[in-house]
């Protein structure tokens, strides 16, 4: 009896120890598993179409604008300035006032020189008394040798007393001649004081250096107190800014390009585009002006000119304006927004997505960029699928979910 007791007894306690065994094992089992994981969100990215259709080609090149006219102002006569009479980089007028010189050593100048005038008129109203006098003198003279000659013949008169009135008439003519030839050279005096005033009179009015042309009047090179003369430099340059040229240089090639594209003279295809140095485009289209006359045998570039308008002249000499024209059209180009194209050591990769909504990296070569968009010349075909945002972090073969790239370009 008392050993089925025992014997029972161990069967329990074996029983319990195994019924806690197997709770530790199934809760260390338990704790132990890993949890169900989720697959992670596609990412979101925004595709656009692969385009075809014909596109213009651009061609930009680097200009300088200039004033239609540069006159420089210059002192024509050596003096002291006494006034500038305008507002720096304001508007003028043809004719107006710029600059006053001290006019005092000028006018004293031309009074002079009246003077001198005056004196060589009174001097010719005296030789032509002279000359009348001297004519009149030897008009007498004259008749009395013809008056003594027959006289003389018939021994009527003595040959002393007819001797004595061929000398007198020879001694008025020679005062007739010198009194003629006063005359001229007062005359000649005459010409040259008159010379001499009109020369005081410009030379006084140099005095007043006024604006040859109408437009924008630069700074000021000389300060009122200042000493200028014909030697010194300009004292202010005037320019027509409207409209306003942009020099700009092409390659021998591109300028054999342009001829024979513009070579129907149809003036719509010479219409121009200004990008100015903020990037941004001028609101006025400009016009071809004019080719240089030869092409630089050093660079093998020639210089070329257009013409913008300038309403306000807010446009200035020597800023940076890039021209920008159509060179040529390009048909059945495939177009894909720039920001599609990443650019990895100089080569260009773009995403696409398939059909099966994952990604793929495909190289391609750019070719020339028309707005926002980027022609592509080889590496994709119409209806490709590119993706313009979200391409950061993206993997081949990654999948996507995709939707409709809307430009904010008008």
């Amino acid at each position: 009896m008392k050993s089925n007791s025992i014997l029972q007894l161990k069967h329990v306690v074996w029983g319990s120890a195994s019924l806690v065994v197997v709770i530790l094992l199934v809760s260390v089992l338990h704790l132990g598993a890993k949890p169900t994981t989720q697959a992670p969100p596609r990412p979101v990215v925004e595709v656009a179409p692969v385009e075809q259709r014909d596109v213009p080609v651009y061609g930009e090149w680097v200009g300088t604008l200039a004033g239609q006219v540069n006159a420089d102002v210059k002192a024509q006569v050596t003096g002291y300035l006494l006034r500038r009479d305008y507002k720096e980089g304001s508007y003028v007028r043809k004719g107006q006032l710029l600059f006053e010189i001290d006019s005092r050593p000028f006018q004293a100048a031309l009074d002079q020189a009246k003077g001198q005038l005056a004196q060589a008129q009174a001097q010719r109203v005296q030789d032509e008394a002279q000359l009348a006098t001297a004519e009149a003198n030897q008009h007498k003279s004259q008749l009395d040798v013809e008056k003594y000659e027959p006289l003389a013949k018939a021994d009527a008169v003595s040959k002393q007393d007819f001797d004595d009135a061929n000398q007198t008439n020879l001694a008025n003519k020679a005062q007739v001649q010198a009194a003629a030839a006063a005359i001229a050279a007062a005359k000649a005096q005459i010409q040259a004081s008159q010379a001499a005033v009109e020369t005081a009179s410009i030379n006084l009015g140099f005095t007043r250096i006024v604006s040859p042309i109408d437009g924008i009047a630069g700074i000021a090179q000389a300060q009122v107190g200042d000493l200028v003369s014909t030697s010194s430099g300009p004292l202010t340059t005037v320019s027509t800014l409207d409209p306003i040229r942009d020099y700009f240089t092409v390659s021998e090639q591109e300028y054999l390009a342009l001829q024979k594209r513009f070579s129907d003279s149809n003036a719509d295809h010479w219409k121009l585009q200004l990008i100015l140095a903020d990037g941004t485009t001028y609101p006025h289209e400009g016009e071809f002006y004019f080719a240089d006359r030869q092409v630089n045998q050093n660079t093998g570039a020639i210089q070329l000119a257009a013409l913008f308008p300038n309403p306000g002249n807010i446009l200035r000499p020597g800023q940076y304006g890039k021209v920008r024209a159509v060179t040529r059209m390009q048909s059945n180009a495939l177009l894909i927004p720039q920001a599609a194209v990443t650019e990895q050591q100089g080569s260009y990769l773009v995403a696409v997505v398939g059909q099966d909504g994952r990604v793929a990296m495909r190289p391609v070569q750019v070719g020339e960029r028309t707005g926002t968009m980027w022609v592509i010349q080889e590496g994709l075909k119409p209806g490709d699928r590119v993706v313009v945002e979200g391409q950061q972090n993206l993997r081949p073969g990654m999948p996507v979910q995709i939707k409709p790239f809307k430009s904010n370009v008008e």
